[in-house]
């Protein structure tokens, strides 16, 4: 069985760093045989022919087909796994607020395409910002997908909160755990160091300087993505490609808690429902997830957690009409 793999935004840095990944066997396995549907604007399909040579000069030996076009219901059609990247980028001096009335509309319509073509197990993965509430929009245009499958990426957020902590430890690595972001996708998530472990011991035990913590650290992951803009006057590409393996990674195979953006109805933390919210999260069956209970919420996480839930009120608010 060949799984196929839908990828916007494929003319963008993102996806470039990201295809010949999956392509390679990075995400699935090696043996995996695969199907590559990749979909952008049609100024951009022109382009991306040159993108697709460079795949099949590669020789990957699972890669079983290539199909490239503009027509979201035509690259949807039959896909196990739609990884959704494409959209307007953020420039410097942006918040991804911003972006909420430009991206909203794209994502209503391949929220659509996705109802009417893909497989109704697909998983969807939103990784187009602003992440979250984008999500929340292809979701609610896709009622016959379950909204359990829908995915918005904080791994790129973790991955950062974990190396900090590293760093700041003197650690390697992966002597780091139980790192989760909570929230939205945006200045206002929040990384978790009050749960997270460095060598089996409490964070904040290992690193007693509380003020670094709740000030530096917290600041220095949510501000990441911004200080990647101003140096390189880019967004994230190569590190957000490889937080699009680990996340998807993540829902196909048992592993340790992880952060990702889902429906918040029903969660256990208080969190309003009818959001896309990121949880710490553990895999129950392939694409599907529990979010993890019993994470201690002391006074400084509840306040911030407020204040990126708030955010997230405020953003479905703004796209209400796209919400109807």
């Amino acid at each position: 069985m060949v799984r196929r793999i839908a990828v916007t935004g494929g003319g963008g840095q993102i996806a470039y760093s990201l295809l010949f990944r999956i392509a390679s066997g990075e995400l699935f396995g090696k043996e995996e045989p695969i199907a590559l549907n990749i979909l952008e604007v049609p100024t951009g399909v022109d382009g991306l022919k040159g993108v697709v040579m460079e795949l099949e000069d590669c020789g990957f030996p699972h890669l079983k087909e290539v199909k490239i076009g503009s027509d979201p219901e035509e690259i949807f059609g039959d896909v196990d796994v739609a990884i959704l990247v494409g959209s307007k980028p953020r420039g410097p001096g942006m918040e991804r607020k911003d972006l909420l009335t430009d991206n909203g509309k794209i994502f209503v319509g391949q929220g659509k395409a996705l109802n009417q073509a893909a497989k109704k197990d697909a998983l969807v993965f939103v990784v187009g910002n602003p992440c979250n509430t984008n999500c929340l929009i292809a979701m609610h245009h896709a009622p016959n997908l379950p909204r359990e499958n829908f995915h918005a990426m904080t791994r790129l957020d973790q991955n950062r909160a974990r190396y900090q902590l590293a760093k700041k430890a003197g650690v390697p690595i992966d002597a780091v755990d139980n790192v989760v972001i909570w929230g939205n996708h945006s200045a206002t998530q929040v990384p978790d160091f009050v749960n997270a472990t460095i060598e089996g011991k409490k964070a904040t035990t290992v690193i007693s300087d509380r003020g670094w913590l709740e000030g530096e650290f917290v600041e220095t992951v949510q501000k990441r993505g911004a200080q990647v803009i101003n140096a390189r006057g880019k967004s994230s590409a190569a590190s957000a490609a490889n937080a699009i393996l680990d996340g998807v990674h993540s829902l196909y195979k048992e592993g340790p808690v992880f952060s990702s953006s889902i429906c918040s109805n029903k969660n256990p933390y208080g969190i309003s429902e009818g959001l896309v919210f990121s949880f710490p999260c553990r895999l129950k069956e392939r694409g599907k997830v529990d979010i993890v209970e019993g994470f201690e919420i002391d006074p400084f996480l509840k306040e911030k957690l407020a204040a990126t839930e708030k955010e997230l009120l405020e953003e479905r608010d703004a796209v209400k009409h796209l919400l109807s």
